[in-house]
């Protein structure tokens, strides 16, 4: 299934619900405000996005992270001409591949919505299109209640709000949305409001199809991962139609494990997220499908597919013992969130997920596009102490989320890898030819 350019700049993201119908203004493809795409001078040619998408068979094996500048139409093996499969591969994972973007015009207008459309099609399934619904919302105290409508059917749901001191209409305070639970102290009393939505009553997580995104949507090939984002959402809509005390230009998004995976995927479908903050997300989250052993229990495709299939469409499954054909990685997603924030929180005594190849690998690999744009000091990366969704991780971020929310000076360096020492540059040897004119 393939979807046009000008779908995704105009469906995929989710456009901002003022009223109880969907508006201009927050739409895909637009930018937060100051942003690089702001002062973009020109229109410029796309490569194709492939249609129908190629096949893991149809791919190179690379078993270093995809360059996340070569367009995918360039990555298949049809494109190898009379090089060997091997001579092809290694072209296309050290940045010799032809026809890879060369400046921040065909970063945002070509090569970032084609990793949406092939991070839906791989991997999350296609959002669906929220020009279609209608959200309407009530409030009573501290209780946002959320209804919305599609082709005729309705899911509803619910969310918390606690608000810090003076937060008011006239002077509204920045938002982390969570779900799963979180620290909520620390950010209250740093003047940001904290709101939580029950995600088993968007969708449960298992293979039962129950919850109000099921309810509207039951029969697409969609991941759980995408239902909780697109509660993330709907509960966003909801804060804009009753809760003035809350600014809906200043929003964050977290959750922890699976619910981290969530998290990133809220943040990568909503232009209107200013801040990702995925905590001990692990695979299928910022955890490397490629470089899974190097901490924790072994997160793979394959494990998590087999635990969880549900968080995913069914295209993943088809990369089952051939992770290493996938032509994209936990860094493609990070980046394809610029120019807007991404902070990453793992835990050195996490057993869980892969910390240290999150660190070293999928985050300075996101790095490196982050940097390319100029807007580097809108990612950083957390690594504390501690297991898997210790709570402390939350206080870790904090200072990341005080500069982006509230534009403070902070002073813990979001660069540092702590005891992993320096980025695995190996991993990702593109990053030695990345293109000049950004």
């Amino acid at each position: 299934m393939g979807f046009t350019l000008d779908f995704l700049i105009w469906a995929i993201l989710g456009a901002e619900v003022a009223t109880a119908r969907p508006g201009p203004g927050h739409g895909p493809g637009s930018e937060p405000r100051g942003s690089v795409t702001e002062e973009l001078p020109r229109a410029v040619s796309c490569a194709t996005i492939p249609s129908p998408f190629p096949s893991w068979s149809q791919l190179p094996q690379q078993t270093t992270l995809p360059d996340p500048f070569l367009p995918l139409g360039f990555t298949t093996t049809d494109n190898a001409g009379n090089q060997s499969a091997s001579a092809f591969a290694q072209d296309v994972m050290t940045g010799k591949g032809r026809n890879r973007i060369q400046t921040a015009e065909e970063w945002y207008q070509c090569r970032q919505p084609e990793i949406l459309n092939l991070l839906q099609e791989y991997q999350y399934g296609y959002y669906p299109d929220h020009a279609q619904e209608t959200v309407t919302a009530t409030r009573s105290s501290n209780t946002v209640s959320i209804s919305v409508t599609a082709s005729g059917k309705t899911g509803k749901f619910s969310a918390t709000v606690k608000l810090p001191t003076g937060a008011s209409k006239a002077a509204p305070a920045p938002v982390v949305i969570n779900i799963g639970g979180m620290q909520d102290q620390p950010y209250l009393q740093a003047g940001i409001a904290v709101v939580g939505f029950d995600y088993t009553s968007v969708a449960a997580d298992s293979n039962s199809k129950t919850g109000a995104f099921w309810s509207i949507y039951n029969g697409r090939d969609i991941g759980v991962l995408t239902a909780w984002a697109w509660g993330f959402h709907r509960t966003l809509d909801g804060l804009n139609l009753t809760v003035p005390e809350i600014d809906p230009t200043r929003v964050g998004v977290t959750g922890c494990s699976r619910l981290g995976k969530g998290a990133l995927a809220a943040g990568l479908f909503d232009k209107r997220i200013t801040l990702t903050m995925p905590m001990s997300s692990g695979v299928q989250g910022l955890g490397p499908y490629r470089y899974h052993a190097m901490s924790g229990q072994d997160e793979t495709l394959e494990n998590s597919k087999q635990g969880a299939p549900w968080w995913s469409d069914n295209a993943l499954a088809t990369f089952i013992n051939h992770a290493e054909w996938l032509p994209y990685e936990a860094h493609t997603i990070a980046a394809a969130i610029a120019p807007r924030a991404l902070v990453i929180d793992q835990g050195t005594g996490d057993q869980f997920t892969n910390s240290k190849a999150t660190a070293i690998v999928v985050y300075p690999a996101a790095k490196v596009v982050y940097d390319w744009l100029g807007v580097g000091d809108k990612i950083g990366m957390s690594v504390r102490s501690g297991g898997h969704c210790d709570l402390s991780g939350y206080s870790s971020v904090l200072q990341f989320a005080q500069k982006i929310l509230l534009g403070k000076n902070i002073t813990q360096d979001y660069n540092n890898l702590g005891s992993y020492g320096s980025p695995l540059t190996t991993t990702y040897p593109w990053a030695t030819a990345v293109p000049k004119a950004a």
